[in-house]
């Protein structure tokens, strides 16, 4: 298969696999409730809902740098991301979690507030140092082209350990509430 038909494979199934994870995505948060109720389930559903979304990012960021190699000259410009990956594997990772915070703030009354951002950013800052390194990790690997086996595990053996601490964040904060 040459790298062209290779490209856009890969891009068709990462347009499928995001929509499936739409749909994960969705009903994953309808039932965040109920599920973190049962600190086993609670656990396994948060573990394989950021395996989906790491190796959704894994899949893209392929996606990206097989595009690159297939249809953009060899110029600097359009491979400034290829040549630099720590810098933008910093930067998105910076985004995921901003974006993360500003869900899971919405989880508690329905829209960001304010008042309470603080308290779930500090709350949720040990698990966000964790995941943050699991995704600049895999991002930067992805885009070194350097992503092997050992590091696949690494970064899901983060997230495994990620998923125990925000439940377990989780389950104190409903303590506490109590």
């Amino acid at each position: 298969m040459n790298a062209t038909r290779r490209t856009v494979v890969l891009g068709l199934v990462f347009l499928f696999l995001l929509a499936l994870s739409y749909i994960e995505n969705v009903s994953f948060f309808n039932y965040i409730q109920d599920v973190f109720m049962n600190f086993p389930l609670a656990m396994s559903l948060v573990f394989i809902h950021n395996l989906l979304a790491v190796s959704l990012i894994i899949l893209g960021m392929a996606f990206y740098v097989e595009f690159v190699l297939a249809f953009l000259p060899e110029k600097e410009i359009e491979r400034v991301v290829l040549h630099h990956p720590r810098i933008f594997a910093l930067v998105f990772t910076i985004v995921i979690l901003s974006m993360s915070i500003l869900r899971a703030s919405t989880l508690f009354q329905g829209q960001v507030a304010v008042n309470t951002l603080a308290f779930v950013v500090l709350f949720s800052l040990p698990n966000g140092i964790l995941e943050g390194y699991g995704i600049f990790r895999s991002i930067e690997k992805t885009l070194g082209r350097k992503l092997v086996l050992k590091d696949l595990v690494i970064v899901y053996s983060i997230f495994f350990f990620a998923a125990i601490f925000e439940v377990g964040f989780v389950h104190i904060l409903i303590w506490i509430s109590t």
